[in-house]
């Protein structure tokens, strides 16, 4: 096994393929129930798509970013500006990919788009190879945990009732959102029915420094940890925070990049990282977040922000990477989609585990008709 220096290594050593034709697909798929953060909520999940095609082979990139602002900076309508006019001309055919990731570095932000056309390219280069996604990676093939992120609930019963069913069918982990008004006495209900769960709440932003004291009742709860309890843009202040808690606090919202995740470690601003690849630029941006965090004793989880099977394939395969070592966010497709746009859809086994697709790249296959079925724009790029 390598380890995550000569990963990341190993994957920027990479040369990006020549391919012949290259479309973005816009998607709509309806979640089997409405999806509320403290931000917002969500009733479908509007992808993204890049499609990359050479030599008989196809490969994906899907882009996290939702069609509205209300999440992250980043939307469907940005993304696809970004892509087409600033990044992909910088593609070349035959450069590292270490020396793309420079390249993209001349563009400020925008990590969903640059991860949207990285994770494209690394699956047309492990197909081309004949590779799963994980063996491009440097790791071997290993079940992966299952988490579960639980949205705003109308009820205590009826988040208690998801709850129920999210232990039943064997879940790790058991994320819940929480927001001001809605939090101590539902953490509470959880709780005191499920005394032993690992638990964990997920704020999306939602409180200032001056909930400090507020939040500090969530200290008698036993919880593995409180994500992302002040602004998106934030590190110091969370340090402050900290400080005053004894729940190791969660950055997710706050964490672009590498150099977002060492000032978080080294100013103490969390216990815990919430990696989302899709947001942090890609792979090669993951795989040195991960190697950092492990460094210092940081543990890591992966993120999910509601992917299609293409998107929770990519997120699957990273997770075999060492340094992953808490459950993510990661939950059977039938949980999201009555029908994904891909086959298998992710299931848990009878330990609550996730298998690793299994195939060349990213080792899920696109249906045709579903992909059609679903999808409410396309533009041929190449």
């Amino acid at each position: 096994m390598n380890d995550s220096t000569s990963s990341w290594q190993g994957l920027a050593a990479e040369r990006v393929p020549a391919f012949e034709r290259i479309e973005l697909l816009l998607v709509r798929l309806p979640f089997v129930a409405p999806f509320a953060i403290s931000s917002a909520v969500w009733t479908a999940k509007e992808a993204l798509l890049l499609r990359f095609e050479a030599d008989g082979l196809t490969a994906w990139g899907e882009c996290v970013a939702d069609p509205d602002p209300y999440y992250a900076s980043e939307t469907t309508v940005t993304c696809r500006h970004c892509i087409k006019d600033f990044l992909l001309p910088l593609v070349e055919t035959g450069i590292e990919i270490g020396e793309l990731d420079r390249r993209f570095r001349r563009v400020r932000g925008h990590q969903m788009a640059k991860a949207t056309i990285e994770n494209a390219l690394v699956d047309l280069i492990a197909k081309r190879t004949g590779r799963p996604l994980h063996e491009l990676l440097g790791f071997p093939r290993r079940r992966i945990p299952s988490g579960i992120s639980i949205g705003l609930q109308q009820t205590p019963a009826e988040l208690l009732a998801a709850v129920d069913e999210a232990v039943a069918a064997g879940y790790h982990r058991v994320k819940m959102k929480v927001k001001r008004g809605q939090d101590v006495d539902w953490v509470r209900a959880v709780r005191e029915r499920f005394p032993d769960l690992p638990l964990m709440v997920d704020a999306n932003g939602d409180y200032t420094l001056d909930d400090a004291d507020h939040l500090a009742r969530l200290d008698g709860f036993g919880l593995t940890m409180i994500e992302q309890p002040l602004s998106y843009s934030d590190i110091y202040q969370h340090s402050l925070l900290q400080r005053r808690l004894a729940t190791p606090l969660c950055l997710d919202e706050s964490i672009h990049d590498l150099d977002d995740a060492t000032t978080a470690i080294a100013l103490g601003a969390c216990r815990v990282l919430n990696l989302k690849q899709g947001r942090v630029g890609g792979l090669l941006e993951s795989l040195k977040i991960v190697e950092h965090a492990r460094a210092h004793g940081m543990p890591v989880w992966s993120g999910g922000m509601d992917e299609t099977g293409i998107g929770r394939a990519v997120n699957i395969h990273l997770q075999t990477v060492d340094g992953f070592t808490l459950p993510g966010d990661t939950s059977e497709t039938r949980r999201y989609f009555a029908e994904d746009i891909v086959e298998p859809p992710v299931l848990l086994d009878a330990e609550g585990f996730i298998d690793v697709p299994h195939g060349p790249g990213i080792g899920v296959t696109v249906v045709p008709e579903r992909l059609r079925r679903y999808t409410i724009d396309s533009e041929r790029l190449r």
